[in-house]
């Protein structure tokens, strides 16, 4: 069992396939993109899905999300799901979407549950400011092979970011509600390579609140949140909802249960961390499955109570986001 020294158990695996990726969006990397991790350190396809049966067999994992970077260019992806699948745990995956409407149907037999598409704006202008890419058909073409494929519910995450879609939240939730994707707003974290992020710049929670009260009714969902990250909303009555992740204002780490793995085998335990440990070494060294589980319950013991984004001492980590794995 991954627990910690308050009590959370982690069983949410989040496990990232690659830290490449096919876009430059503003928020996370710079235009000219990023040192790629050389390929003799990623994790080859074996070696992943090793660490995610020892994850479910011995220490409790329950769900498996493959994030990335943009998981999609990684080639061996349909396979690893399928592998993942066969372990009776629930898969799914975070993209972006571009080349998901080529994949959608093999990831689906694979044994893929659903997917989270990463889409911040419906608006070819300011989805290539953001991404600086003109690719907006190619996602909304993935988002349609994703939900023919059966990959639901669809849903899709979106950032608001001030002085460039921070006045499309209605019509992206408008959008969503039209198309039956289940749309989630989160605030910008700290995670961008270029340690540009501020607090002043973020569009908190309470502003995206604002912006969807003005046009629409929202109701709370009564049910138990639980450890998922959003607040539910019913949107005019429902049956449409809108969930609103407030990562930074209003922090879930009381109720934590996930746990990371890098694409070169590094266990973060928290999205936050500025430590990781090391189970790409183990694993190439011929360490047991029993001597790697046991490393992996011992990075788990050094989690922190809450991310610290708050606190004036708090410190970005050092890789951004891409990679993390989100």
């Amino acid at each position: 069992m991954l627990e910690d020294r308050y009590g959370r158990v982690a069983t949410d695996l989040r496990v990232s396939l690659t830290d490449r990726c096919n876009l430059r969006c503003s928020y996370c990397m710079p235009a000219e993109g990023l040192d790629w991790l050389p390929d003799e350190s990623v994790l080859t396809d074996d070696e992943v899905v090793r660490l995610v049966r020892i994850g479910v067999e011995m220490l409790g994992v329950r769900e498996v999300r493959f994030t990335g970077g943009e998981p999609l260019v990684r080639r061996g992806l349909v396979d690893i799901v399928r592998r993942t699948h066969a372990l009776g745990v629930e898969t799914s995956l975070t993209t972006n979407a571009l080349g998901l409407a080529r994949t959608a149907s093999a990831l689906a037999a694979a044994g893929l549950d659903r997917v989270n598409v990463s889409l911040d704006s419906i608006r070819p202008e300011s989805f290539l400011a953001i991404t600086r890419r003109d690719r907006l058909h190619d996602v909304l073409a993935g988002l349609e092979a994703a939900r023919a494929a059966g990959l639901g519910p669809v849903k899709v995450n979106a950032v608001l970011m001030r002085g460039i879609n921070d006045d499309q939240a209605p019509e992206l939730l408008r959008w969503a509600l039209a198309e039956g994707y289940e749309l989630r707003f989160i605030e910008q974290m700290p995670l961008d390579a270029q340690h540009h992020w501020s607090r002043d710049g973020m569009i908190t929670a309470d502003e995206i609140f604002a912006a969807l009260d003005a046009e629409f009714v929202l109701e709370p969902v009564d049910e138990p949140r639980g450890s998922a990250p959003a607040e539910l909303f019913r949107v005019d009555g429902g049956p449409g909802t809108v969930g609103v992740i407030a990562s930074v204002t209003r922090p879930f780490c009381g109720d934590c249960d996930r746990v990371r793995l890098t694409a070169d085998g590094q266990v973060r335990n928290c999205l936050f961390a500025r430590e990781e440990s090391d189970l790409r070494a183990a694993l190439r060294s011929g360490a047991s499955d029993d001597e790697i589980a046991g490393r992996w319950v011992v990075a788990m013991l050094g989690k922190r109570a809450g991310h610290g984004i708050d606190d004036p001492t708090f410190l970005q980590p050092d890789r951004p986001m891409s990679a993390i794995g989100g």
